[in-house]
């Protein structure tokens, strides 16, 4: 397999990256921000999510399932959730994450919390399965310019099954990404 799209050496190289005494590279090539994404082939993602589970010490990473976020989301609120896509026919992504400024339970702060815990814990926390958020109105920007995220002292990593074309990252093959706040490792 060749080494850029082996698992195993991203994967190396990213823990170089945060583990290093250099963090402030992090900040500096994330304009300020404090993310980094590990962007992989989609068709290579199983295998990357597999190499992060052997490879990131429990004493030092939490890796956070979007997938299983998402799935106790919907099984928490299941009552509701019928109601709401009828109420918000053209706004669904509300469910998922909700105004600015109101309260109701959403995907998004539930989220947020997993990351806040993570970082509670003094542990990186490293996303994956990020394929779970397309179409919810969660972007990765989100997360990342989050005050929370923002101020921590360890970044977020999030796994991203991404493409280049050109000089454009396509989320899924299908979609522009953004790379402001973020660090990225291919």
């Amino acid at each position: 397999m060749n080494t850029s799209v082996n698992p195993e050496h991203i994967i190396t190289q990213l823990k170089r990256i945060v583990e290093s005494d250099k963090r402030s590279e992090i900040r500096l090539n994330a304009n300020g921000g404090n993310s980094i994404l590990l962007v992989c082939p989609p068709i290579l993602e199983f295998q990357y999510i597999e190499k992060l589970v052997e490879m990131m010490p429990l004493d030092t990473y939490k890796i956070i399932d979007i997938n299983e976020m998402l799935i106790s989301f919907v099984e928490a609120h299941q009552t509701d959730l019928a109601e709401m896509f009828d109420l918000l026919r053209g706004s669904v992504h509300q469910i998922f994450k909700a105004p600015e400024g109101e309260t109701s339970p959403d995907l998004f702060k539930h989220l947020l919390a997993a990351i806040e815990e993570t970082f509670n814990e003094n542990k990186i926390p490293v996303l994956i399965h990020s394929g779970a958020l397309y179409g919810s109105g969660i972007d990765n920007i989100h997360l990342m310019e989050n005050e929370l995220v923002m101020k921590a002292k360890s970044p977020l990593i999030i796994l991203y099954p991404a493409t280049q074309e050109g000089e454009q990252l396509m989320f899924l093959n299908s979609r522009p990404a953004s790379k402001y706040r973020c660090m990225i490792v291919n």
